[in-house]
């Protein structure tokens, strides 16, 4: 099972994300999404979040939070273990992405925007304030989500 990472970046009452507009053959076309992506080699989740935010943005994080795990499991492609993370501080500028558009976008507009259904679902989470590290299963048939599974740990 591969392991990525995803974080949304806080500032101001707003977050990150990544509107995944430039890769032509990109599961996550057209939708926004946070930043992360995929370990490389014996990478931690710590290290890869690190590493991908950096290449990403060009933001070096310097307070973040490991929030939940989430398992997807498709029958598009094989099963993803995610870390979650949000972070709220940070050193440098933005620079532009080679997946998209970066922007920043309150808080109260997320999830107006186009995402996976599994992706609202621990959006809200994080938006409604949960700080109980969570588990999410994500069972999807093609784009629809059509089973979760939802624990929390004190």
């Amino acid at each position: 099972m591969k392991m990525t990472t995803l974080c949304y970046i806080e500032k101001d009452g707003q977050y990150l994300m990544l509107h995944r507009t430039k890769k032509k053959k990109d599961i996550n076309k057209d939708k926004w999404i946070g930043v992360g992506g995929h370990g490389e080699g014996a990478e931690s989740p710590e290290d890869c979040l690190l590493r991908e935010v950096k290449e990403e943005t060009g933001l070096t994080l310097t307070r973040f939070r490991f929030r939940g795990l989430i398992t997807f499991v498709s029958d598009a492609c094989e099963p993803e273990q995610m870390c979650l993370f949000t972070a709220d501080g940070f050193e440098g500028e933005i620079c532009p992405c080679d997946e998209g558009e970066l922007a920043w976008i309150d808080k109260t507009e997320i999830l107006k925007l186009p995402t996976w259904e599994g992706d609202a679902v621990f959006l809200k989470l994080l938006l409604e304030g949960e700080q109980r590290f969570f588990t999410l299963k994500l069972i999807y048939e093609g784009e629809k989500l059509v089973e979760k599974q939802l624990r929390f740990y004190n």
